[in-house]
C-alpha cells in the first residue's frame, strides 16, 4: 500500500531481496516522493517488468535474477540527478524488451551497467549515448554482432571513459568487429570478447 512507507521520508536504502513480490504488489506512489531514497535492491523476485515511479533521488537499482522482460520507455527519465548503478543480471531481456526510450534520462548520469545472463539479440539502443559510462556487462546474452555505433559513439571526440566491457559468450564473430566498434574505451585490454559461443 501507498501508507506503508509513509513514515519512512530519512530512509535511504530499501533491500526487498528474496520475496515473492511483482510489480503489482508495489502501491504506485509507494515510495515515488522519497527525496533521500538512493538505493532500492529488488533482487530474486518476480518482476515481469521494470517498476514504474521509483523515486526521484534513486541512484543505484538492483533487479538481479527476476524475470524482467521489458525496460519501459521514460522510466528513469523523471530521476534527478539520475539514475548511476543498473543491475539487471539474470533476466529475461530480448531484442524487443528494451525500447529506444528506455535509458532516457541516465544518459548523463549512468555510470555501470549489468545487462549480463539476458536474452539480448543485439546491443541496446542508447548505451552509445551514455557519456559517463564506466562499466558494461552485455556477456551471456544472444548478440550476434556489434557495430562501431552500438558501444561508443563515433563522433564523441572527448576523454574515453569505459574503463571495462564484457561482452564475451555471445555469438559474436571477433574477427568482423571494428576497432571503432570500443573507441570509447580507455584500453583495448579492458574489452572481454572472447571467448564467443559456436553459432
Amino acid at each position: 500500500s501507498e501508507t506503508v512507507f509513509i513514515q519512512t521520508s530519512n530512509l535511504n536504502v530499501v533491500s526487498l531481496r528474496h520475496n515473492k513480490l511483482d510489480e503489482t504488489m508495489i502501491a504506485p506512489m509507494a515510495w515515488f516522493n522519497h527525496s533521500n531514497l538512493e538505493s532500492i535492491d529488488l533482487s530474486h523476485n518476480k518482476f515481469y517488468l521494470v517498476p514504474s515511479f521509483l523515486p526521484k533521488s534513486l541512484v543505484h537499482l538492483v533487479l538481479v535474477g527476476n524475470r524482467i522482460e521489458r525496460i519501459p520507455g521514460f522510466v528513469f527519465a523523471h530521476m534527478d540527478p539520475g539514475l548511476e548503478y543498473l543491475y539487471l543480471s539474470f533476466n529475461k531481456l530480448d531484442g524487443e524488451g528494451v525500447e529506444p526510450e528506455s535509458f532516457f534520462g541516465v544518459y548523463h548520469s549512468m555510470t555501470e551497467m549489468c545487462l549480463d545472463h539476458n536474452q539480448l539479440i543485439h546491443v541496446p539502443v542508447g548505451i552509445s549515448e551514455m557519456t559517463n559510462l564506466h562499466f558494461l556487462r552485455l556477456d551471456n546474452n544472444q548478440i550476434r554482432s556489434i557495430s562501431d555505433e552500438s558501444i561508443c559513439d563515433p563522433n564523441h571526440s572527448g576523454e574515453a571513459t569505459l574503463v571495462g566491457v564484457r561482452i564475451e559468450n555471445n555469438y559474436i564473430d571477433a574477427q568482423k568487429v571494428s576497432p571503432m566498434a570500443f573507441s570509447c574505451v580507455r584500453s583495448a585490454s579492458s574489452v572481454v570478447l572472447k571467448p564467443q559461443k559456436t553459432k
